[in-house]
């Protein structure tokens, strides 16, 4: 046993307060020790994650085109509260697969600040959105046979803000019309989306990033390079061979390089490169930005062999 220990033995600081791993090789003690030396950990970074909406009902409040349409030919004024939703499922690694969903979108406090009827106020509702009110109270109608009596439903879920047609309260609901990152949180492969239109509003089974520096962000970790160092050091194991969970508190523990002025130009410019072409066929900037992320890493050839195929 000496003598094994002499051979293999490989020595390892614990000074931080880091999540503890044991490394099987010195090869893994040296991507470590660069990973901790060169990243900076997403906590660290100016931006911020945060959770996709939470409606309490999605079968009422999220909708399909068909019906989307409808409301708006019945009521035009409907088009104002009702907004395009991607679901975790839906998220894709630089791209997206809508699936023409929509969601209905009165947030808490939204009745409040527009109604002067402080009786009643379901009546200032009927009013105002008539086409939006009755499909929210057919919908009702016709889902409360379908479900477990104790299901509270529409008008008693906890999920809800002021009154029963509005959603729950969420601070940051005005961070969804902002450019951000979605990510859905358990995958087999990185997929973080850059809607820089401030585009789309996040189901809550997806997660989404504000902040600086998005462009070359998503670059950063849809890479290889970031994924396998966040599933064999950061995410906290769990999901079988391939699968990982990118729970917030895990992603925020992740050191990535911190970007200068000339880093993000040329993160930038391969993403912009690589969306020209619709993220199809880039296997030539993929590369181009996997050796230049090695590089922020220090790491040598060696080293990104070992994490890419080991």
């Amino acid at each position: 046993m000496s003598d094994y220990i002499k051979q293999y033995a490989t020595t390892a600081s614990f000074t931080d307060d880091d999540i503890w791993i044991i490394l099987s090789n010195k090869i893994e003690v040296s991507i470590k020790r660069k990973i901790i030396t060169y990243g900076v950990r997403l906590s660290n970074w100016d931006l911020s994650i945060k959770r996709g909406i939470l409606t309490g009902y999605n079968e009422a409040f999220i909708i399909d085109e068909s019906t989307k349409d409808d409301l708006i030919l019945s009521d035009p004024k409907s088009a104002e509260i009702i907004r395009p939703i991607l679901r975790g499922r839906n998220i894709k690694r630089y791209a997206y697969d809508y699936q023409n969903e929509w969601l209905i979108c009165f947030p808490c406090g939204f009745t409040n600040r527009f109604s002067n009827n402080k009786h009643n106020k379901e009546q200032w509702l009927k009013g105002e959105y008539s086409a939006i009110y009755n499909h929210l109270v057919k919908a009702e109608e016709r889902l409360s046979k379908e479900r477990n009596p104790k299901a509270k439903g529409l008008y008693k879920r906890d999920d809800q803000g002021d009154y029963w047609w509005e959603l729950r309260s969420c601070k940051y609901m005005d961070d969804f019309n902002k450019p951000k990152i979605l990510y859905s949180e358990i995958v087999q492969e990185p997929r973080f989306y850059y809607d820089e239109q401030g585009l789309f509003y996040p189901e809550a089974s997806s997660f989404f990033i504000i902040g600086e520096q998005l462009k070359p962000l998503v670059m950063l970790l849809n890479s290889d390079i970031t994924f396998k160092i966040f599933k064999k050091y950061y995410a906290g194991g769990g999901l079988g061979s391939s699968g990982v969970r990118y729970k917030k508190a895990f992603l925020l523990n992740l050191p990535i390089p911190r970007l200068d002025v000339q880093s993000e130009k040329v993160l930038t410019k391969i993403y912009d490169k690589m969306s020209s072409k619709n993220f199809i066929n880039c296997t030539s900037e993929e590369d181009e930005a996997r050796k230049f992320i090695a590089n922020l890493y220090r790491f040598t050839k060696e080293e990104v062999d070992y994490l890419i195929n080991n």
